[in-house]
């Protein structure tokens, strides 16, 4: 990614309150700091009306201890290039678009009956709201840990108990389940959401 002023100058990692110009020390420090923040919030979740607002306030408790930018959405595009897809990236969110294509998703959430449909029907429902709001990338990092954390919080707000404790435990599938679930592309639809849809489904059976 040329001229990302997320990066420090002199080598390709993120800027960060810890002044840490290591990748792997920094992605050890995030774990550490960021498996604490949402522990927290799995016990006092974040207030908010499960907006766009409420999204970037979560993030920004997740984050706000390594990155000045946190809970603010991302300025810069992105490709993350992912194995699974032969190293393409997943087509992400222009930045002027972010918070009106995640008001999208949102909004949608907010029109479901969740508490009339049959566990099956909200597996597929969360997982589907969760694959869509991931696809946006809102922000410069934590796309992941954060959606993850909010579509839960956000379950349970209506009701539904999910075992958080089956996605962080499975991190990696987690994350290629999300990117199998949002592989749409100008060229095809190649988009599978069986995987997410299981272990949602699991969660919601264990919860």
């Amino acid at each position: 990614m040329m001229n990302d002023p997320y990066l420090y100058e002199d080598c390709a990692v993120l800027r960060n309150k810890l002044g840490i110009k290591d990748a792997a020390l920094l992605d050890r420090a995030e774990v550490d700091l960021t498996c604490r923040a949402i522990y927290d919030i799995s016990i006092n979740p974040i207030e908010g009306n499960y907006d766009f607002s409420h999204l970037c306030k979560l993030h920004s408790y997740i984050f706000g201890s390594i990155y000045d930018w946190a809970g603010s959405p991302r300025t810069v595009p992105m490709e993350k290039q992912e194995a699974l897809l032969g190293y393409m990236s997943i087509v992400y969110a222009k930045p002027k678009n972010i918070e009106n294509e995640a008001s999208i998703v949102l909004n949608k959430m907010h029109s479901i009956k969740w508490g009339t449909l049959p566990h099956e029907l909200q597996a597929k429902e969360l997982a589907t709201s969760l694959a869509a709001l991931w696809k946006i990338h809102p922000f410069r990092e934590g796309n992941t840990r954060t959606t993850v954390t909010f579509i839960c919080q956000f379950a349970e707000s209506n009701g539904i108990p999910l075992d958080r404790t089956l996605f962080e435990q499975n991190a990696a599938y987690m994350r290629n389940a999300l990117v199998a679930a949002t592989a749409i592309f100008p060229d095809g639809d190649f988009r599978k959401f069986e995987y997410l849809i299981n272990i949602v489904r699991d969660s919601l059976k264990k919860g």
